[in-house]
């Protein structure tokens, strides 16, 4: 089916960020972030139905709930020690935040300035370097803006592609970056040198306009695709049963 006209920016990015896990069969979607969370659970109940998922603890769902809901039916308990074992074999896909990310996937989370004396200290390094080294990594950035979007990292959480080669074999086993969702375009690493480039525009977006609003030289090939609207299907699932309160719409700009 074609696309819907009347779909909103986070609707579109619900979608973008479904299509992250497109492909990848029976692995554990973690989504961070509001948008993420539907997009996994709208790939699940479309064309995904292989993906297992969390209530974002401990059990795993065997039916789809909207957000905030607890699940009905639960087909499975992954408890934090077994999370840890499963994250170690690349048999998660997950999609987490960056408030730094560089041209080469590189994702800081702890600290803005020199990590001795820091302008801001964030989250910490969590489990980011496991995540990245150990299974497939998105990346959801609800704002492109050159202060995310950045030339150098201050602090690298997140392995990227230049990184992770000059680590070696060890590094790279597991390895990947398939996307980077923002609330401007889709953004990916599929270039000889892993740097990144804009795979898709989101509707009503140009190529200058992603260019301005990042740190660094894009990789913007000759014809850009536009980033597919929801199909009328997927648009009732996001609308009528995974997000009927309408948060997706209080994380991405109108």
């Amino acid at each position: 089916m074609s696309g819907t006209a009347g779909a909103s920016r986070a609707e579109t990015c619900v979608v973008a960020c479904a299509e992250a896990w497109r492909g990848d069969g029976e692995v554990l979607a973690s989504p961070m972030g509001v948008v993420p969370t539907i997009g996994a659970r709208l790939a699940r109940l479309t064309f995904a139905p292989e993906l297992m998922l969390t209530d974002g603890e401990a059990t795993l769902m065997a039916d789809v709930p909207p957000l905030g809901t607890a699940p009905a039916v639960a087909e499975g308990w992954l408890p934090y020690r077994r999370h840890l074992a499963l994250v170690t074999g690349g048999r998660r896909h997950v999609m987490m935040g960056a408030s730094q990310l560089d041209r080469y996937g590189n994702q800081n989370i702890s600290c803005v300035g020199d990590w001795k004396r820091p302008a801001r200290q964030l989250l910490g390094v969590r489990g980011a370097p496991v995540n990245t080294l150990n299974n497939p990594t998105s990346y959801w950035i609800p704002r492109h803006s050159p202060r995310v979007l950045v030339e150098r990292v201050d602090m690298v959480c997140g392995v990227g592609y230049d990184r992770a080669a000059a680590a070696g074999p060890s590094a790279t086993r597991f390895h990947r970056i398939p996307r980077v969702v923002t609330d401007l375009a889709v953004l990916d690493f599929e270039t000889p040198d892993h740097v990144m480039r804009v795979r898709s525009l989101h509707p009503g977006v140009t190529a200058g306009e992603v260019r301005a609003a990042t740190g660094f030289p894009l990789v913007v090939p000759a014809a850009v695709p536009v980033t597919r609207a929801p199909t009328d299907v997927e648009l009732r699932l996001i609308r009528e049963v995974l997000d009927p309160a309408g948060l997706r719409e209080g994380e991405v700009r109108a």
